[in-house]
């Protein structure tokens, strides 16, 4: 299997938080650096939009090194999932720590949601099925 990746970083310098970009072959990864909260959301928001519009509907959000997360930051996923699946593709969610973990759980996101253990799991959930868009 072909991969390739290039990454590049959006972040405010004021914030805790930032997004960087990867992709590996026909998936975009997200990775979510700090505290997504109502101050930072528009981030995450952000680097969403770029995925639609590079039209990668196929994303993993590693969130190995997400330190915190409100309200504001998931409802920016509830935002984005019908319009990713609409378009053939998903958002995964890879690596949390089992704090916030909880939280996802305690809302229920796990109905929702793919989240799974690490990154590479949730590559290969997207590989496993061919369906979701591979753009």
């Amino acid at each position: 299997m072909e991969r390739h990746a290039k990454s590049y970083e959006t972040s405010d310098d004021m914030s805790n938080f930032s997004v960087g970009f990867r992709t590996e072959a026909h998936i975009r990864i997200l990775d979510l650096n700090g505290e997504l909260d109502a101050h930072t959301a528009s981030e995450l928001e952000a680097a969403l939009q770029k995925c639609r519009q590079d039209e990668m509907y196929r994303i993993v959000a590693n969130g190995r090194h997400l330190k915190y997360i409100s309200s504001a930051g998931l409802g920016v996923f509830m935002a984005y999932i019908e319009e990713m699946r609409e378009a053939g593709g998903d958002i995964k969610i890879a690596g949390l720590q089992a704090s916030i973990f909880n939280i996802f759980d305690l809302l229920g996101f796990p109905l929702l949601f793919d989240i799974v253990e690490d990154e590479r799991e949730a590559i290969r959930k997207f590989d496993a099925n061919p369906d979701e868009n591979a753009t």
